[in-house]
């Protein structure tokens, strides 16, 4: 990518992207055309550069990302306040399938992993206990700190409780998603070891929970319920604890193929550089690994809204076209069964950022998922079945999303953001910076500068360079999220609670 003051970003859009604040009265030339900017544009915010009549639509990324709210002159500064979204309700879809040809080398690199019994890899080695029902949080977090404490981690990577409010008094749907991902958790191969810990009273009933994990591994997954411990749960629950340690704490890494790594790609506190910096080096990273065999995982379907037929067209089969017609009008039906419009985003911080409509930030979130084929297609708290790129439905949420992600089975979450943000899910959440100011600003919180592809380095030696730390991270390099301790499950709910 070349160095400039603006970017188009496709032939056919009539706007720019300022890659650095513009002052009134500035001119910028853009296709051999003088245009003078109107007003003071912030940098990554958007400058028309066409005259466009009001209703007419404004491009960006080669689509429509909304209609003028009135007329408007080249030069002027294009945000939420002059640019209104085309979205409405749920839509009719036609196939129109599109194969296109990745040219990517299947290369013998690997990373350093955990083998599971049950085939599964892990990239970390930790001890989780996961509660059934909220009422034992304290006592799951509690045997957690006496655990990190007594043992000083020796031989594992993290001990970590993963408490929440659910597991009772939820109804239908939100009560099965609650024991889907507690399933998911308590199933995930980054965990060497797992003790449940359940109440006795609670809706999430230990004994059925304990049938859903299926056929599990009883050497490395206990329960304990308290109502049921004569005596002191705590004193029960560490003696549990230290046979799991000493079970875990013997496994070692491996060399693992990049075939069995599955990444989750998420964005948030997302800025106008998104769809120019952070998302298109994830896609091209997230093409990398499918081509490896591997896997990646794009969700946040409100945030495929205005870019959901690209995703539709790549869809490998007709079936799983239909899947996704299905993923993207179920969720516009529960924003309307709600009574909210379906275009009710982006976040007063998108709009700060220069994201002005749900297409503008749909067209560049998706670009995460790069170019694959679509080879699959989950449900909510459902678990992997298929490699390749899969579409997984969850919200935008960034804690709700980035839970999802990891209960499907991702061992990573990419997370790309240009406003900032702290948090982290269940598994590494490694932080990519959409721009270099706040990669040098937060550097406790951002593991990757994708805003160097606006400074003059080309997409390819970024990649490279991406590829690497994503190994390194795989194989045990801990991201700032892990080393901060910032670390969280959000479970979707939807219905009553009692």
């Amino acid at each position: 990518m070349n160095l400039s003051s603006f970017i188009k970003i496709n032939p056919a859009d009539s706007v720019v992207v300022c890659l650095r604040p513009f002052k009134e009265g500035e001119t910028i030339t853009v296709d051999g055309k003088d245009i003078k900017v109107l007003q003071d544009t912030p940098a990554g915010h958007k400058v028309l550069i066409n005259d466009t009549k009001e209703g007419e639509n404004i491009i960006k990324y080669g689509y429509p990302i909304g209609h003028a709210r009135e007329d408007l002159v080249a030069g002027s500064w294009v945000n939420e306040n002059n640019l209104k979204t085309n979205l409405s309700g749920t839509l009719s879809y036609e196939y129109h399938p599109v194969n296109e040809t990745l040219s990517i080398k299947k290369d013998n690199r690997t990373f350093k992993g955990y083998e599971r019994k049950n085939g599964e890899v892990g990239v970390r080695n930790e001890i989780w206990i996961v509660p059934t029902v909220g009422c034992v949080n304290g006592i799951a977090d509690r045997l957690a700190g006496m655990l990190e404490q007594e043992t000083g981690l020796e031989g594992i990577d993290a001990v970590h409780s993963w408490h929440h409010n659910y597991g009772c008094s939820q109804l239908s749907e939100d009560h099965e998603n609650t024991r889907k991902v507690l399933r998911d958790i308590v199933l995930h191969p980054n965990a060497g070891a797992v003790l449940v810990v359940g109440l006795g009273c609670e809706n999430n009933q230990p004994d059925e929970f304990e049938k859903l994990l299926g056929d599990y591994d009883k050497e490395r997954i206990k329960f304990m319920v308290v109502q049921k411990v004569q005596g002191d749960e705590v004193e029960e629950g560490m003696k549990i604890l230290r046979s799991l340690y000493n079970i875990a704490k013997e496994d070692k890494r491996v060399d693992c193929p990049l075939s069995e790594l599955r990444i989750g790609l998420k964005c948030g506190g997302s800025d106008g550089f998104s769809g120019i910096t952070g998302n298109p080096l994830v896609g091209e990273f997230s093409d990398y690994v499918v081509a490896q065999g591997g896997t990646s995982i794009l969700t946040e379907v409100p945030e495929m809204f205005g870019a959901e037929t690209i995703l539709m067209n790549r869809c490998k089969t007709p079936e799983l076209f239909q899947e996704t017609v299905d993923l993207v009008n179920d969720f516009k039906e529960y924003f309307l069964s709600h009574g909210e419009p379906v275009g009710e985003n982006p976040s007063p911080g998108n709009k700060a950022g220069g994201i002005s409509t749900l297409e503008d930030k749909a067209l560049g979130c998706t670009q995460k998922c790069g170019r694959a084929p679509v080879s699959g297609v989950l449900g909510y708290a459902d678990r992997l079945k298929v490699k390749g790129l899969n579409l997984l439905s969850a919200p935008g949420n960034d804690l709700v999303a980035s839970t999802a992600l990891a209960a499907s089975g991702c061992q990573i979450v990419l997370f790309t953001t240009g406003r900032g943000t702290p948090f982290g899910t269940f598994i590494p959440t490694m932080k990519i910076s959409t721009n270099s100011n706040l990669y040098k600003n937060k550097p406790n919180w951002i593991d990757f500068n994708a805003g160097e592809l606006v400074e003059g380095t080309d997409m390819l030696t970024l990649v490279n360079k991406f590829i690497d730390k994503v190994i390194a991270v795989a194989s045990g390099e801990k991201t700032c999220n892990e080393k901060n301790g910032y670390r969280e499950i959000s479970i979707f709910k939807n219905g009553v609670t009692l």
